[in-house]
């Protein structure tokens, strides 16, 4: 499904987006990397940069700051944040707190795009939800340069499973061979993974969070030009069952993966 058009069904990741502290050495570098098109928004906005591949748009980039506008002292870390689409916005908000979830910024709406909000699950991996109306999240995925995957990395799977079923719909199903990792599906269709923090190479302290997969032609020269421009290779290039991944982060600090996919996905 490389083009996405309408709305995605609810609970399907559909946007991701990266806070950094220079938000155009960050539109540099991933121009470079997969070949997106972007420069910082109009003020009204806060700047904030919609990434496109053929005038489609894949992600977002913006600068870190307050709400009022001010930049953050400390510095938040570099983060990207996956969105999960919602009819609702409120409501869900609703069902996460219900759920034992927290709302760490409450639903506003971005002009007539849509409206969000940033909230965390009750085993602390955060994520965004989305509800779209003039904008319904990335036009084009599954492809080079694209997003391929989201995949929650959970200290908690029992408690994570139950909660976003409740929450948004998805149902977290054991996949078969691949030794503890669950496929996250939306209205039937898989659109995510699920994994045991505790079975994963991750610093210690590491808390559960949300990580995005890239689509790329070649991991290795990926990987390869990401260390050229600055970049840390956390998990080298490796196979697995969907393909060839590594785990990298960016000159600022913002990590994600990126696959040649091979075998399975999200489709």
């Amino acid at each position: 499904m490389p083009d996405a058009t309408g709305p995605y069904p609810p609970g399907t990741p559909c946007w991701v987006d990266l806070m950094v502290p220079d938000q155009q050495a960050a539109l540099d570098f991933y121009r470079d990397l997969f070949g997106w098109q972007a420069e910082v928004g109009p003020p009204e906005t806060g700047g904030y940069a919609v990434c496109t591949m053929d005038g489609k748009p894949v992600a977002g980039i913006m600068a870190a700051m307050n709400p009022d506008g001010s930049r953050p002292d400390p510095m938040p870390p570099p983060v990207w944040t996956t969105y999960l689409a919602t009819a609702d916005v409120d409501a869900t908000e609703t069902a996460i707190t219900s759920g034992g979830g927290q709302v760490q910024m409450p639903g506003m709406d971005v002009q007539q795009l849509g409206r969000m909000a940033i909230v965390s699950d009750p085993t602390g991996a955060v994520f965004g939800l989305w509800q779209g109306r003039d904008f319904h999240g990335a036009g084009v995925v599954n492809e080079p340069g694209a997003i391929i995957w989201n995949e929650l990395n959970t200290s908690d799977p029992d408690t994570a499973s139950s909660f976003y079923a409740a929450a948004l719909g998805l149902q977290a199903t054991p996949m078969e061979g691949a030794g503890g990792y669950f496929s996250l599906s939306a209205g039937g269709r898989m659109v995510g993974g699920m994994q045991n923090l505790d079975g994963i190479e991750v610093p210690p302290g590491t808390p559960s969070h949300w990580l995005t997969y890239f689509s790329v032609d070649d991991t290795d020269s990926t990987v390869d030009a990401l260390v050229r421009a600055g970049g840390n290779v956390l998990k080298p290039p490796f196979d697995m069952m969907a393909g060839r991944m590594a785990v990298l982060q960016d000159p600022q600090g913002g990590v994600f993966a990126v696959i040649n996919q091979t075998g399975p996905a999200a489709s």
